[in-house]
């Protein structure tokens, strides 16, 4: 190296100490973008809206993201006593909730439902998209109105809910979609069910890379044989699904929703647009 070649160098970091002490500097002062850190906005709630949470996953969720300190939508389609007892049990815990009805199949049902949100607690930075119903027969049994109601809830209302989330979700949000572990069994009379979860995949992996720069981290979630409604079996069915599962039980929904919280949580930030199986291991 030359004399003028060092003395470039020498004075190129001399110029650069200053900017690079004023950068760490203000690294550290810089507040954490993290949710648990702090609200989005000084003395504002978080606040969490979650599809078909009048039981099962659904209401295990609200009330554990209502533990965590969200304001909470709690949405039903038709049991409002139901939806109401999951309010009830969150303020009764110390939280704030709200329930309103809607069918997640209707886009204009979904966008007042937002509406309703955002009215009661200002807006959202947490959506669970779990509204979902399940219709198995051999293909050759399987009638129309059991495949087009499948379709219209569990693919074009997981769409709905995600469209509006994807509009108002606040930086720094999350977004969750709930698929299912059936999707990679390929088990005889559960294909067009398994097939409406396995969009959950296709949809949250491109919604994450579409609000990229927005910090909002969007995931699917795809639980086992869960203790709930959906999981109508015979017991010895029951029983040949807790032996496929290493802890030697089937789920219950708090299972589920305690992945979710930990994916809402600020420590889940760095898991995006992610396929995530709440199972227990279930093979």
């Amino acid at each position: 190296m030359t004399d003028t070649s060092r003395r470039a160098l020498l004075a190129l970091a001399a110029a650069g100490a200053p900017a690079l002490a004023a950068g760490a500097a203000s690294a550290q002062s810089r507040p954490s973008t993290r949710l648990d850190a702090a609200p989005p906005r000084a003395g504002a709630p978080r606040v969490a809206l979650v599809t078909g949470s009048s039981r099962g996953i659904g209401a295990a969720t609200a009330r554990r993201l209502a533990r965590d300190g969200y304001f909470v939508t709690v949405n039903y389609l038709t049991n409002a006593e139901l939806a109401a007892g999951v309010v009830r049990s969150i303020e009764a815990a110390g939280g704030r909730a709200i329930s309103r009805q809607a069918d997640v199949a209707d886009p204009s049902a979904v966008r007042s439902l937002f509406d309703a949100n955002e009215q009661a607690f200002g807006g959202v930075d947490v959506v669970v998209s779990n509204a979902g119903i399940m219709n198995v027969a051999p293909m050759a049994q399987m009638t129309d109105q059991g495949f087009d109601r499948m379709i219209a809830t569990n693919l074009k209302g997981s769409f709905n809910v995600l469209r509006e989330a994807a509009r108002r979700t606040r930086d720094g949000g999350r977004i969750i979609a709930l698929a299912s572990t059936s999707m990679t069994q390929k088990r005889a009379t559960h294909g067009p069910y398994a097939a409406t979860k396995a969009a959950q995949e296709m949809f949250a992996g491109s919604l994450a890379k579409e609000l990229a720069g927005r910090r909002i981290s969007v995931n699917a979630i795809a639980p086992g044989p869960t203790n709930t409604d959906l999981f109508r079996v015979p017991p010895q069915v029951r029983r040949m699904a807790a032996e496929q599962i290493p802890y030697g039980r089937i789920g219950e929904p708090e299972d589920v929703a305690n992945v979710i919280a930990a994916l809402c949580s600020g420590d889940g930030e760095w898991i995006n647009g992610q396929l995530v199986f709440a199972n227990g291991g279930f093979f």
